[in-house]
């Protein structure tokens, strides 16, 4: 048998300590997070549900948004408008993003600021922007579009989802078809 090198002998030794260190690590970890730690971290989930420390929200499927933006695309497309639709989470992140053909290239961050502001606020953006005459600098929060064009989406009186659409020629347009979108939650 042919002798190895010492910088062999040394890289396989260095190579044989990682494995055995990574094996101990992942046996370590398993062992962590084995189903005796799950009754301690069941009690503190109860402990913060009687303090009032947790919060439960309700919030909109990705299947549920999916239709709700096919709706309001379907609704431009009968109007023969080429828009963009986005749905946000309560949260202002982006569930689902659909771009009807045609539509500019303005109208994708357009649909998703005014989805945005319509559920920061809890109002259609059309509402929003007659506010501007009284509170003009709420124009200067970022990721808000107080222009026509977003709807939000309620259960039980809060936002779950807002609903923004853009690229018609008229604000009044966009807020009809994210209004469609709004209607088809309600089915």
């Amino acid at each position: 048998m042919k002798k190895l090198s010492m910088r062999t002998r040394v890289l396989t030794g260095g190579v044989l300590a990682a494995a055995v260190t990574v094996g101990g690590l992942g046996a370590w970890s398993a062992s962590a997070s084995s189903p005796a730690a799950a009754p301690a971290a069941a009690g503190a989930a109860k402990a913060g549900a009687k303090n009032g420390a947790l919060v439960q929200t309700d919030h909109l499927s990705i299947a549920a948004a999916t239709h709700a933006a096919e709706a309001a695309l379907h609704a431009a497309e009968k109007a023969n408008q080429h828009v963009t639709v986005a749905v946000v989470d309560r949260n202002g992140n982006t569930l689902v993003t659909l771009r009807g053909d045609g539509a500019g290239p303005q109208s994708y961050e357009a649909a998703q600021k005014k989805a945005f502001t319509a559920v920061s606020w809890n109002a259609p953006t059309s509402e929003l922007a007659k506010r501007l005459a009284q509170a003009p600098t709420l124009k200067d929060i970022p990721g808000t579009l107080f222009l026509a064009g977003g709807a939000p989406v309620t259960a039980k009186g809060a936002p779950v989802a807002g609903i923004g659409v853009a690229g018609a020629p008229s604000g009044d347009q966009d807020e009809t078809f994210a209004q469609a979108g709004v209607a088809d939650l309600g089915r």
